[in-house]
């Protein structure tokens, strides 16, 4: 069985602080996309082709056919859109009919994208069943997606969520300009924090339930671009709400394209693991591109991403197919497993601090071949026990007053 182990960061490279110049920022994420662009086939691999199921991205439905063609279609045509614009400028066209032919192509393109992959509603809700507890009436679950999502793969994003944790969740989409444009949106979200209308959305929607006397916990999942766009809600957050409030809030990402994540001390006279937020998880495979851009390039970076970081061995960035069927998979009757190769996998707990301090957050990362062996351990520690989010399976609930989970 593959193991992992239980260890401080070790930073060998600080990148810029995310409160440095845009204009820096922004050539930095440049730099670091050319870095990495030798893994960008493996954000839709492995494709599992003949062995998806039906709420995966690549299954082929008729939306999900339409929304993956369709995609298909725009970023090739934004491309040769993006590339033809020099030339304009090179051959000395009109202003007028440049600007005219730059109006047209992004007018094209969002009504291609309204009709075929949007639609008009902001906020979608799951259509599952659920199982019904008097506890679950007093939580409150949300979803933010990632790039490319279409209205139809954010359903089946969190018709698969209400599957695996047995509670309602409220998507709240992240729309889709195409592939090439929601890249493109990244970079100006991350480095000139710009908040897009799903990101004022997303922040009403969990403030409002945040001050709700009648919601006790509020949880939000975050995955891709929807992790860049969570950490810009969750500043704000932090700058308005008291502390007691934020103490109700759990986040948890996957494939987390985020530039930062921050989470303070709740007070400087407090215990270091005690901090506004009680718990954040972040979950990434080792060979995400998007990951590598984000969660895996910051998290060395001491109080630069803060919450305890999962990295499950493999490639894939897509939120189903990649990420919950192999992490929180799901039987035929739609409950998770309790066991998969990810959360069955060994943990060593003897991690050192490598001079950081009780302040470090504790990663889990992948370590080939390493041997657990030691006679006072009473049992093996695996993944399952160090995941907040597993307790969630099928309904269930995490006992909170397990310090090992307070994070």
């Amino acid at each position: 069985m593959p193991q992992i182990r239980l260890s401080r960061r070790d930073p060998s490279s600080t990148p810029l602080p995310y409160t440095a110049s845009p204009l820096l920022l922004f050539c930095r994420d440049i730099s670091l996309f050319l870095r990495y662009i030798w893994t960008i086939q493996n954000i839709l691999l492995p494709l599992k082709l003949g062995k998806t199921t039906p709420l995966d991205e690549l299954y082929p439905s008729f939306g999900g056919l339409v929304s993956f063609f369709v995609q298909l279609a725009l970023t090739i045509a934004q491309i040769a859109f993006l590339v033809s614009i020099p030339f304009l400028i090179l051959f000395l066209l009109p202003a007028a009919w440049t600007i005219a032919y730059i109006l047209a192509g992004f007018a094209l393109n969002y009504l291609i994208c309204l009709l075929l992959l949007n639609g008009t509603e902001r906020v979608l809700v799951s259509r599952v069943p659920v199982s019904s507890s008097s506890s679950h009436e007093r939580e409150c679950w949300f979803f933010i997606n990632g790039v490319a999502n279409s209205k139809y793969w954010l359903q089946n994003n969190i018709d698969q969520l209400a599957y695996s944790f047995g509670r309602k969740i409220t998507g709240i989409h992240n729309r889709t300009a195409g592939l090439v444009f929601d890249l493109i949106e990244c970079l100006i979200q991350r480095c000139f924090s710009y908040a897009t209308g799903d990101i004022r959305s997303a922040y009403v929607l969990l403030k409002k339930q945040l001050l709700s006397p009648d919601c006790e916990k509020v949880v939000i999942i975050l995955h891709s671009q929807g992790g860049i766009e969570g950490s810009m809600v969750i500043d704000w957050l932090l700058d308005e709400l008291p502390q007691d409030l934020l103490r109700k809030l759990e986040v948890y990402t996957f494939g987390n394209a985020a530039n930062h994540f921050n989470n303070p001390r709740q007070s400087s006279k407090c215990d270091p693991i005690v901090r506004s937020i009680r718990h954040i998880e972040h979950y990434a495979n080792s060979q995400d591109a998007v990951s590598y851009l984000g969660v895996l390039h910051f998290t060395d970076v001491p109080n630069r991403y803060l919450g305890r970081l999962f990295i499950r061995p493999g490639s894939g960035h897509m939120m189903n197919q990649h990420y919950l069927d192999t992490m929180f998979t799901l039987g035929s009757d739609h409950r998770v497993l309790d066991s998969n190769e990810f959360m069955d996998m060994e943990v060593d707990m003897k991690s050192a601090s490598n001079g950081y301090g009780e302040d470090c957050e504790l990663s889990l990362l992948p370590m080939a071949g390493l041997e657990i062996s030691s006679s006072k351990e009473s049992r093996v520690s695996r993944v399952k026990d160090f995941s907040r989010l597993w307790q969630y399976r099928n309904g269930g609930s995490p006992e909170d007053n397990s310090s090992l989970l307070d994070r």
